[in-house]
């Protein structure tokens, strides 16, 4: 029986999605038999409201040498990036000579910004491949995982942060309670967290549950996040919605009595309450959506199939494994899955074994139709690939509903 990772209580999932690969494990044909596989199960706390996966993947088979995401492939997100740098020197960096870390700092998408000034800096990013990618563009980068130990380490050499800072990774770290000693010893104290993960409210509303993935182990709301800080003497100072991984929330935290709170967290907290996710049943009408969205799915692709039509899917996205494995969509509905990442290119997708083809043959023969399996970069995608469309070629949508494409 699994336990909550944050409070230790017992939980029972939610959904269970069957057996699935890694979601990032795109692979070559010599590696489908020794391919690996895990238990995707989502529960809910009925004791801290904490939304989390029930079975746990070992971090070092998805985060290593061959990691295949890459933060600076997506304009939007380099922008996206930028935009959060400049919040973070305006409103929060005060003083001489302040320092940032920032936990899973990938690429140097978002640290490259403080760089750039002369801001001390240090990056921390458990895959190498892209660790090194960092360090060669001059991002001070040490290639670990964040916990009490690595703060530890971080202190003694640097000194005490003035703002620790975190984008879609905070809900990757199972060993939460380790994590936020080490933030609790690292921080100033009127230093500042900051970080932004898929938020649990946008996750129901568009029933966008391939958010539910092996690296995803928490979906946080701020009900949920509240009481894990109370823990450590600290608490959320502010919040604010963004619109990057289909719906986001950055939250800001300081330690308890420093720093004035924001209205906006006491608004978001009502909103929590009048939407349930303050409940342990607030995942319970999600379950019986996933189905239904994955059935309509198949059903328009088989539709599609018979009348003689060519999909691709468009981006070989770690999401897109939750909703190919748990709908059973493979290479007999989906010809191909285009994607821009070289990484990628010339693979298979996890589990259905989709082959992943360079966004080159899309444009060299365009299909009838192409799944948008990296939907949270659909206006973006969708502004790219306008001879596409005036060539009379339809984008599939399913979040947060399925439907051809305008």
């Amino acid at each position: 029986m699994a336990h909550c990772l944050i409070c230790g209580m017992q939980i029972d999932p939610f959904i269970t999605f069957g057996k699935m690969p890694i979601a990032n494990g795109f692979l070559s044909a010599d590696e489908f038999e020794k391919e690996f596989f895990y238990e995707l199960k989502a529960g809910c706390c009925s004791w801290c409201h904490m939304v989390q996966l029930t079975d746990h993947v070992d971090p070092s088979r998805l985060f290593h040498e061959n990691y295949a995401y890459f933060s600076s492939i997506s304009s939007s997100m380099a922008k996206h990036f930028e935009w959060f740098a400049d919040t973070v020197q305006r409103d929060y960096l005060r003083g001489r000579d302040p320092l940032v870390v920032e936990i899973g700092s990938n690429d140097g998408i978002l640290l490259q910004h403080f760089m750039q000034k002369g801001i001390r800096h240090v990056g921390i990013e458990p895959s190498a491949n892209v660790a090194q990618v960092a360090i060669e563009k001059g991002i001070h980068t040490v290639c670990r995982f964040f916990d009490e130990i690595t703060a530890g380490n971080l202190l003694k050499h640097h000194g005490p942060v003035d703002v620790l800072i975190g984008a879609n990774v905070f809900c990757h770290l199972p060993d939460m309670h380790s994590v936020m000693r080490g933030v609790q010893r690292l921080l100033k104290k009127d230093g500042y967290l900051i970080f932004e993960d898929p938020y649990l409210g946008d996750i129901i509303k568009k029933t966008s549950f391939d958010q539910i993935y092996d690296e995803h182990v928490f979906y946080f709301s701020l009900s949920a996040l509240s009481f894990l800080f109370s823990q450590y003497g600290m608490e959320v100072i502010d919040v604010a919605p963004q619109e990057v991984h289909g719906g986001s929330m950055r939250y800001v935290v300081g330690r308890k009595g420093i720093h004035t709170i924001k209205p906006e967290v006491y608004a978001l907290m009502a909103q929590e309450e009048s939407m349930g996710l303050t409940l342990a049943s607030a995942c319970d009408g999600l379950r019986e959506r996933i189905y239904e969205c994955c059935e309509q799915l198949r059903r328009l692709l088989q539709e599609l199939r018979q009348q003689g039509k060519r999909v691709v899917g468009y981006g070989a996205t770690s999401k897109s494994t939750t909703l190919l494995n748990f709908a059973d969509i493979g290479p007999d509905l989906i010809e191909y899955i285009s994607d821009t990442t070289p990484g990628k290119q010339g693979k298979y997708s996890p589990g259905m074994h989709i082959p992943i083809e360079s966004h080159q043959r899309f444009k060299e023969s365009y299909p009838d139709y192409a799944l948008l399996l990296a939907w949270n970069h659909g206006t973006e995608i969708m502004a790219n690939e306008q001879e596409f469309q005036r060539q009379g070629g339809k984008f599939i949508g399913y979040v947060p509903e399925v439907k051809i494409l305008g």
